[in-house]
């Protein structure tokens, strides 16, 4: 397409967005089930062509040279649609929001002030690799009232075309506007310059993918940004704590996937019980082929493991977003110490420690500075999904408006309302 052809495309969806938007605001809670409930169905009913349209892209990213994680995140399986499918129905179980008013409290003038949960209006969603990310969107959006642009990466093009064809036949059997989920149909790079500079359709941008994308987003876009930069995640085990529990999560957190933002990549271990630990864990790593980064002291414990990769950790290995089977490993001497180093090193993005200990667990949650904190469990719960949110639209590190797993109420805003009987100000 020429440089003109984008920027009128990119102008139309934008119009177009803003008119559903303000449809999709007063359509019926009922309604907006249907349409969740019958794109759940409709996944189910085309998983076989969803994945002759996979396939085309997955075939396209091996012939390009994408490393094993990117192509690994292309995936439809029938386990992802089924995930998908589920996010939409645990939406559509989910009590209304939109129109809810909190907080009503009578002043002395004898008004009563409360907030009214409405929608953004119009949010534009640029991504990259994974494909049933068009789903987890354009869910989000149907449920919070929303209306959306959707804007995949070129190397899921067929995949993001034929699920946002879902979206919109949804959408239409059920009475709401197409125009309410549109994918932007072009590879162009310049779209995505269009679509974060439309102050006067697009409310806010929602980025997700690697760290050079959000940089540019962030510093490009004349509209507000919901993010995260990367996953620096970590994994604190503490003294004391139950060895063979601390064994089995640490595992999981690091090598259940290695590709998205929420597993592990960097494991700390108080000294206390860094050589029973380390020495059990390190088998486990050695034997999936997992390359450890190590400080001085845990590569002292862990040399004696047979098969171990092991190489020294340098300052850049702390702060690493690995992606893959590498995970940086460091003995430090107790709590204080695991919380200084996260909260310097970290993403802020999830963090856990494994401890018996319940005031170490307090002092952790309230001090590491993270969107999720976690006590006794794998990091790779730090998602939309699993908590309850019934999908996600991304993870959010910032402080203001939404942090961490973004679900409706992140897409949504709180107007006040004031209500009165005649009342008038002196």
């Amino acid at each position: 397409m020429t440089t003109f052809n984008v920027a009128e495309h990119m102008q139309t969806l934008g119009q177009q967005a803003k008119t559903a938007s303000a449809q999709m605001a007063k359509a019926s809670a009922a309604v907006k089930n249907t349409a969740l409930r019958k794109l759940a169905a409709l996944l189910r009913a085309n998983i076989d062509a969803l994945q002759i349209d996979n396939a085309k892209d997955i075939e396209r990213a091996i012939a390009a040279g994408l490393d094993a994680p990117m192509v690994d995140r292309l995936k439809l399986t029938p386990k992802v649609l089924e995930t998908c499918a589920q996010g939409c129905e645990q939406l559509a179980a989910m009590s209304e929001m939109i129109g809810e008013i909190t907080g009503l409290k009578e002043q002395p003038s004898g008004i009563r002030v409360g907030q009214m949960r409405v929608p953004l209006g119009v949010f534009g969603m640029i991504f990259e690799s994974r494909p049933n990310v068009t789903i987890e969107a354009a869910s989000l959006s149907i449920k919070s009232g929303n209306a959306c642009i959707l804007r995949g990466g070129s190397e899921a093009i067929e995949s993001n075309k034929a699920l946002a064809k879902l979206v919109q036949q949804a959408l239409i059997d059920s009475g709401l506007p197409i125009d309410a989920v549109q994918l932007v149909q072009t590879t162009d790079r310049e779209a995505v310059g269009h679509l974060i500079a439309m102050p006067a359709f697009v409310d806010v941008i929602i980025p997700r993918g690697g760290k050079g994308l959000i940089e540019r987003i962030s510093r490009d876009a004349k509209v507000p940004v919901i993010k995260h930069l990367d996953g620096n995640c970590h994994t604190y085990v503490d003294d004391p704590c139950d060895i063979a529990m601390a064994v089995t999560v640490a595992d999981n957190a690091k090598t259940q996937k290695y590709s998205p933002c929420n597993a592990s990549e960097s494991l700390l271990v108080a000294r206390g019980v860094a050589k029973e630990f380390l020495s059990k864990i390190g088998e486990i790593y050695a034997t999936k082929g997992v390359e450890m980064r190590c400080c001085s002291e845990a590569k002292t414990i862990l040399t004696s493991i047979q098969g171990a990769q092991l190489t020294d950790a340098t300052e850049q290995d702390w702060f690493e977003e690995y992606l893959g089977p590498i995970i940086s490993i460091k003995v430090v001497d107790g709590l204080e110490a695991a919380i200084a180093h996260i909260n310097h090193y970290s993403s802020h993005h999830t963090d856990a420690i494994l401890t018996r200990d319940h005031m170490h667990a307090q002092q952790f949650l309230r001090e590491v500075d993270s969107s999720s904190v976690m006590v006794n469990t794998s990091t790779r719960f730090a998602d939309g999904f699993e908590y309850g949110l019934g999908a996600e639209i991304g993870i959010s590190t910032d402080k203001f408006h939404a942090r961490g797993p973004v679900g409706i109420e992140g897409l949504t805003s709180l107007k006040y309302v004031v209500l009165g009987q005649g009342e008038i100000r002196n």
